[in-house]
């Protein structure tokens, strides 16, 4: 089984929160468990995460989410601001430096969370 990690991030493209789910879920299932109880000032994200359920609840945030292309109604966005996405491109690449995470020996998800974990504080403490 794939798992996929789902991470938010702060400005810098350090990891706040990470939620593993199984290799097929869609990006936007997890959106609000990872943004709840989270304050910003803006929430940067793909266009994966193009819904209005998740418009709606960071509705008190800018929401810098470029429209998918099926959208009838383009909504528009900040591209100088999106340009700052690869931060958390750049995480994911500081986390395939961990040979264990990018191989990912680990068969059971606690364990691979435990080395997500223990990775994202070395890459904090840089």
């Amino acid at each position: 089984m794939t798992t996929k990690i789902h991470v938010v991030a702060d400005a810098l493209g350090r990891p706040l929160r990470f939620i593993l789910t199984g290799g097929e879920a869609h990006d936007i299932t997890t959106a609000p468990q990872l943004l709840a109880d989270l304050s910003a000032g803006g929430v940067i994200a793909d266009k994966a995460y193009d819904s209005k359920a998740l418009r709606d609840l960071i509705a008190e945030a800018q929401a810098v989410i470029p429209s998918k292309t099926s959208r009838n109604l383009v909504i528009p966005h900040d591209a100088v601001a999106y340009a700052l996405r690869n931060r958390i491109e750049r995480f994911f690449n500081k986390l395939k430096h961990f040979r264990h995470i990018a191989t990912r020996y680990d068969r059971r998800a606690i364990h691979f969370l435990a080395c997500l974990h223990l990775a994202s504080a070395m890459i904090w403490m840089r």
